[in-house]
């Protein structure tokens, strides 16, 4: 028996939008039910919900309906390609008060609501538990830097284990700025099967959320970068989440995986003072 599915569309004002803008979702389950639902947060920012379809588990396993939600900027809401490079615009606040909104319209808060976000979804989703909404009751972060410096690190110690010939084409085009070339397509095919996603060939809904970022890389470019290996943008540069972790008082689960890029296990312990010492700034707030 197919699960029931509802899709719709809610209005948000976005901070100088200057047009008319709306959040698209898709709910698995009932949320009439008294079942508490989870609220998915996507990457990129940008890749869409497609990738989180192996959610829909969660619903079919133990009834707890499932919210999906296209950010702003991507998949079925409204785009912003003329915002590309406004860092005005594409802000870690842009995103809280869409959540906020998609929260409100669901009518979540008496009943309440979990949160499920990964990487990039994992930053948003840890800044908005943080302020501790009305109605969130559980935090789940999966693969999310902590800290973007400490990323940065990590990042290069993962590229120092790639072959010799892919590193320097992926250096090499990161000075350049030549992000769309073959060459750089093919060595970041190298990183993104060791690093990225190792099911070969890639499953239809990781494709698809690659689409989403191609067809308007404008959110993703603007605040992060033009690649996985420099981040340049305003919005993630110097950005450290755990910072504020002690702000979140809901339960919190953090998964990694072995083969993490952005919360890689074992770059941190090769660097414990580093890590010892972002510890330490944390303990002293």
């Amino acid at each position: 028996m197919s699960p029931p599915i509802y899709e719709g569309e809610v209005a948000f004002d976005a901070p100088n939008a200057n047009k008319p803008c709306k959040t698209w979702y898709k709910v698995i389950g009932d949320l009439e039910s008294d079942a508490i639902p989870l609220v998915a947060l996507h990457g990129g920012p940008g890749a869409g919900h497609n990738y989180l379809a192996p959610l829909v588990d969660i619903y079919e396993k133990f009834g707890m309906p499932v919210v999906f939600y296209d950010q702003v900027g991507c998949g079925r809401s409204t785009h912003f390609r003329e915002k590309m490079g406004d860092d005005s615009f594409w802000t870690f606040e842009l995103f809280v008060l869409e959540l906020d909104n998609l929260v409100n319209h669901l009518k979540l808060r008496q009943k309440g609501f979990y949160l499920f976000g990964t990487s990039w979804g994992g930053m948003l989703g840890s800044t908005y538990a943080s302020r501790n909404p009305e109605g969130l009751r559980k935090l789940v972060i999966s693969g999310c830097p902590a800290s973007i410096p400490l990323y940065m690190e990590s990042c290069k110690e993962l590229l120092a284990e790639l072959p010799k010939d892919v590193r320097e084409t992926l250096e090499e085009c990161d000075r350049k700025g030549d992000h769309e070339s073959e060459a750089f397509q093919k060595a970041a095919a190298v990183w993104n099967k060791r690093y990225h996603c190792l099911i070969d060939p890639l499953p239809e809904a990781i494709q698809e959320s690659s689409r989403n970022l191609k067809d308007d890389p404008t959110s993703y470019v603007t605040m992060q970068g033009p690649s996985e290996f420099v981040i340049v943008g305003t919005a993630f540069k110097g950005w450290e989440g755990f910072k504020f972790g002690h702000l979140i008082e809901v339960p919190t689960l953090i998964i990694n995986g072995e083969h993490d890029e952005e919360c890689e296990p074992y770059a941190n312990v090769g660097k414990p003072r580093t890590l010892h010492k972002a510890l330490r700034e944390l303990l002293h707030r």
